[in-house]
C-alpha cells in the first residue's frame, strides 16, 4: 500500500490502438479515437476531457492505425502552459532495439511503453478506453482507491443478467474487493452467486444485478510495472484475472451514464440521442465542459428552414429544408428542399471557393454537402461527402444486408456514406 500522503504523481493512459473493426467505413481513414462525434467532437475528446476537468493533466494517447488525423487534431486542441506541466501526447506504436511489433494488446501497448513512463517516475496510473462515452470525476476514482489500500481498482458498471453476457463480470465481496472474474458468461449459465452484494448496491436500479468491467483502471505504479512483467497482452481477459488471487483489486461502482460507442449502432444512438430535451449525455455542463478544437468559423446561417431537436456546429448553411433530430457537424452545407430525418452529417473540412463549384460543374460532379430535393433518414453522411440533388437515402424501404454496397455501408439497419464519397443526383438507396 502507498502512503496516502505521498504527493500523487498521476499519468493518464488512454488506449486507442484497436483497428477500429466495428465502426468501419468511419474509421477506413482515421483512428476509432479521431471519428467526429456530436457535431464538433471527436470521441478522443471525452476521456481527455474526463482527465483535464478531474485535475489530471499528464496525459498520454496509445494508437498505431490511421493516426495522421488523430496527431493533427491533438496538436491543435491540447496546448497547456508551461506552469501547469500538463500536455497530451500520442505514443503511437514504433520499432525499438527491444520490441519490433506492433502493439499486440492493451497491456502490451502499456508495457511497450514503460521507456517513456518511468522517467516521470509516476505513482500511479490511471487507464482509460478511448471509444467510451461517460462523465467520470476521475479524482473521487482515485480518493476510493487511495482509501481502499487496494493494488489496483476497477471502474465497474451494473448490468441486467442479459446485457451480462457482453462484458467481463465481477464478483466482489461485502467490502468491494473483487475476488472473481468472469468473461461474458452464457445465457444458460447461472451466475445468481455473482450478484452485487446489497451492502454495495446504492440507489442502483434493482433490475441491475451484476458487476460489468468498464475498462477503466487505477494501477499504483509499481503495481502495474510488476503484473506487466510477462508476455501476457490483454489487461481484461488475461493481466486482471491472473492477479486476482495475489493483488487486492477493488471493484469502484460507477452509476452514472456510460456507453461504449465502439459499432455503429451504438455510435450513431449515442449521437441521435444527444438531440432529445434532456440526453442521457450532457454537453451543456460549463463545470466540466468538452474540449476540443475550437476552428476560427462563422456562425451557422439558416435560411427559412424548419429545424426540430437538431444539434448545429459553426460553420453550416442550411436552406429551406426541414431538419428532425440530426446532428450537423462544421462547414455543412443543406440546399433547398431537403428533408432529413435522424441523420448525422459530419460536415467538411473546408469550404469550396467558386473556382472549386465551376469546376465540379465542368466535371458533372455535386458540390461538397447535400444537394436540393433530397430525402435522408438513419443515416451517417461522413466529412466531406458529396450529395447530388434529388437523392432518396433510406426513405425508400430497402434493406441492406449488413456490409458494403459499393457506394454505401449498411450496419443494423443504418446506411454510412464514406468519407468523400461522391453520390450522384437522383439516386435512390
Amino acid at each position: 500500500m502507498l502512503n496516502t500522503g505521498t504527493k500523487k504523481r498521476v499519468l493518464s493512459i488512454i488506449l486507442g490502438g484497436g483497428k477500429g473493426t466495428r465502426l468501419f467505413p468511419l474509421t477506413k481513414v482515421r483512428s476509432k479515437p479521431a471519428v467526429p462525434f456530436g457535431g464538433k467532437f471527436r470521441i478522443v475528446d471525452i476521456p481527455i476531457s474526463n482527465c483535464i476537468n478531474s485535475g489530471y493533466k499528464r496525459i498520454y494517447l496509445l494508437t498505431q492505425f490511421n493516426s495522421y488525423s488523430l496527431h493533427m487534431h491533438i496538436a491543435n486542441s491540447y496546448n497547456f502552459d508551461r506552469f501547469s506541466h500538463g500536455f497530451v501526447e500520442i505514443l503511437a506504436a514504433e520499432q525499438t532495439l527491444e520490441h519490433s511489433s506492433w502493439y499486440e494488446g492493451t497491456a502490451d501497448a502499456v508495457r511497450k511503453n514503460f521507456l517513456h513512463f518511468k522517467p516521470q517516475n509516476p505513482t500511479h496510473y490511471i487507464i482509460l478506453s478511448g471509444d467510451q462515452l461517460y462523465r467520470m470525476n476521475l479524482k473521487a476514482f482515485m480518493d476510493s482507491h487511495m482509501q481502499s489500500g487496494a493494488d489496483v481498482t476497477i471502474a465497474t458498471t451494473a448490468v441486467s443478467r442479459e446485457a451480462a453476457t457482453g462484458f467481463g463480470i465481477m464478483k466482489i465481496d461485502s467490502e468491494n474487493r473483487i475476488i472473481e472474474f468472469m468473461e461474458k458468461p452464457a445465457h444458460n449459465l447461472n451466475i445468481d452467486d455473482w450478484k452485487i452484494p446489497n451492502e454495495s448496491r446504492g440507489s442502483l436500479p434493482p433490475e441491475k444485478e451484476y458487476l460489468a468491467s468498464m475498462g477503466i483502471y487505477i494501477f499504483n505504479a509499481p503495481v502495474m510495472e510488476d503484473m506487466l512483467d510477462n508476455d501476457m497482452t490483454d489487461f481484461g481477459k488475461e493481466i486482471i484475472p491472473a492477479a486476482i488471487k495475489t493483488k487486492k483489486i477493488n471493484s469502484y461502482i460507477f452509476d452514472g451514464y456510460w456507453e461504449d460507442i465502439g459499432t455503429i449502432k451504438s455510435f450513431y444512438d449515442a449521437n441521435i440521442n444527444l438531440t432529445e430535451n434532456v440526453p442521457r449525455f450532457n454537453i451543456y455542463d460549463e463545470d466540466d465542459p468538452i474540449y476540443t478544437h475550437t476552428p476560427n468559423l462563422p456562425p451557422s446561417k439558416i435560411n427559412w428552414a424548419d429545424i426540430n431537436s437538431t444539434i448545429t456546429a459553426e460553420g453550416c448553411i442550411i436552406t429551406e429544408s426541414r431538419l428532425n433530430h440530426c446532428i450537423i457537424g462544421v462547414r455543412s452545407i443543406i440546399e433547398t428542399g431537403c428533408n432529413l430525418n435522424s441523420v448525422i452529417v459530419m460536415g467538411a473540412d473546408f469550404y469550396e471557393n467558386e473556382n472549386a463549384k465551376k469546376n465540379n460543374t465542368r466535371q458533372g460532379r455535386p458540390h461538397i454537402g447535400i444537394g436540393r430535393n433530397c430525402r435522408i433518414a438513419r443515416t451517417i453522411i461522413d466529412k466531406n461527402a458529396r450529395i447530388g440533388d434529388n437523392c432518396s437515402i433510406n426513405v425508400s424501404g430497402n434493406t441492406y444486408e449488413d456490409g458494403d454496397h459499393g457506394s454505401f455501408y449498411s450496419a443494423d439497419g443504418i446506411i454510412v456514406i464514406p468519407k468523400s464519397s461522391v453520390i450522384p443526383s437522383g439516386t435512390v438507396i
